[in-house]
């Protein structure tokens, strides 16, 4: 049986974290039935996810991403049982090897075999969860005797964030889904697959991050989304993944220009089509439509981010407009 599709979204919301009880709430009675946190630079990935399992029960829970790294093994799995017997049911622990950026440079953590690393995690936290002692080498780290003295009353489901085919594979190998992050509507019906292949044929969770900005200031939010695309495609999982996805033609001028350090240059040399296929924008109908295409195409969880790439765009107003019960 196919899974429910979960129209989602990302926090924290902006503003203070203790200001949010009332506008999730809203969330709820918009629609929206998740909400999905991340953890770069930002708020770490529990503690809003926390404040609402306190504040409102409708909602569901989840992580996308936390990264493999930088919790050791056991303060990881204490992170999930904790928030999992928090909001029994309703958590989801999504788990990535993130980026050198972000492991390497921002938290001095080597970057190392990312595929082992999360699959090695994804596997000792089905291990700790089960409750029982853990002894037990894994490719990457050991664990001599830990047991997890708390036991939530219902497992949550474990997601890897996948670019790739491995990591596409392993989702849906050795877990309950993946977590999909800067692609197109259409690049979801090539990655889908590989997830369910992998699976043996069974259903998946396959939660989309959307970029959205709904603004028909069609070249201010072309503009602004160049500078995001250029972050985050010129880290080298993101370059490999566009490769992969048939983009290499069409970025290879951004990248020969970031990588001679005219950055400029780079912004310039992402075509628009690109910048469509990456980020929705355009009317709140054209940007429903263009979110339904990712649904049709295999998405069953999306966790939409608002970007303010148009200065006048009113944050709040477009998490209205693109609530399931809008238009």
């Amino acid at each position: 049986m196919a899974l429910p599709q979960r129209p989602g979204m990302t926090v924290p919301l902006p503003g203070p974290l203790h200001t949010h009880a009332q506008k999730l709430s809203e969330l709820a009675d918009m629609g929206y039935t998740d909400i999905w946190s991340a953890e770069s630079d930002g708020a770490d990935a529990f503690t809003p996810l926390a404040m609402a399992a306190a504040w409102e029960p409708r909602l569901r829970l989840g992580t996308a991403i936390v990264p493999a790294y930088t919790r050791s093994p056991a303060c990881f799995a204490q992170s999930v049982a904790s928030l999992a017997d928090a909001a029994p049911g309703r958590f989801a622990i999504g788990i990535g090897s993130s980026s050198n950026v972000i492991v390497e440079r921002w938290n001095g953590v080597p970057f190392e075999e990312p595929y082992k690393k999360v699959r090695d995690v994804v596997r000792f936290l089905n291990d700790a969860l089960s409750g029982e002692k853990v002894k037990q080498s894994y490719d990457t780290f050991e664990i001599n005797g830990f047991r997890m003295s708390i036991r939530p009353e219902q497992k949550p489901k474990i997601l890897v964030a996948a670019l790739r085919e491995g990591m596409l594979k392993l989702a849906g190998r050795e877990s309950d889904g993946a977590i999909i992050n800067w692609l197109s509507a259409t690049d979801v019906a090539k990655v889908v697959p590989v997830v369910t292949e992998a699976a043996g044929g069974d259903d998946r969770e396959i939660v989309a991050r959307i970029f959205c900005c709904p603004s028909e200031n069609t070249e201010v939010v072309r503009a602004s989304a160049r500078r995001a695309i250029a972050a985050y495609l010129n880290v080298p999982v993101y370059a490999a993944f566009h490769q992969w996805m048939g983009r290499g033609d069409a970025l290879q001028g951004m990248w020969d220009a970031w990588k001679a350090g005219d950055r400029k240059a780079a912004l310039s040399e992402i075509p628009d089509e690109v910048v469509d296929d990456l980020i929705v924008h355009g009317s709140p109908e054209a940007c429903r439509a263009q979110i339904k295409q990712y649904f049709d195409n295999g998405v069953t969880t999306s966790s939409l981010a608002i970007l303010p790439l148009d200065p006048d765009l009113d944050y709040w107003q477009a998490v209205q407009d693109l609530a399931p019960n809008a238009g």
